[in-house]
């Protein structure tokens, strides 16, 4: 079964607050198994706009990501999110070949 990645980008308008997303999320991170593979830091964009935060997330399946993302924690966050910053976030499944 091949793994799945959270792809999110992301501009951070209250970093304060973003803090109290990342805490509220950490349980259903936890609970489906996530693994963080990039978590902000120094980027390039090399074609197109760039966000200023860029975070890629790998679930052991696309079921587990999918559920994180639905789960009342994630959605919780979420909530949270959504007022303190814009993003764009894409769930795609692993390649294995």
């Amino acid at each position: 079964m091949p793994k799945a990645y959270w792809i999110a980008h992301v501009d951070v308008r209250d970093p304060e607050r973003y803090k109290d997303y990342v805490a509220t999320a950490k349980p259903a991170f936890e609970k489906y198994g996530a693994n963080f593979l990039a978590r902000g830091g120094t980027y390039e964009a090399m074609e197109g706009r760039g966000r200023g935060r860029n975070v890629v997330i790998e679930f052991p399946s696309l079921q587990a990501a999918r559920d994180c993302y639905n789960s009342a924690e994630y959605q919780a966050a979420k909530a949270i999110r959504q007022t303190v910053a814009d993003a764009e976030m894409v769930i795609v499944e692993g390649y294995e070949g």
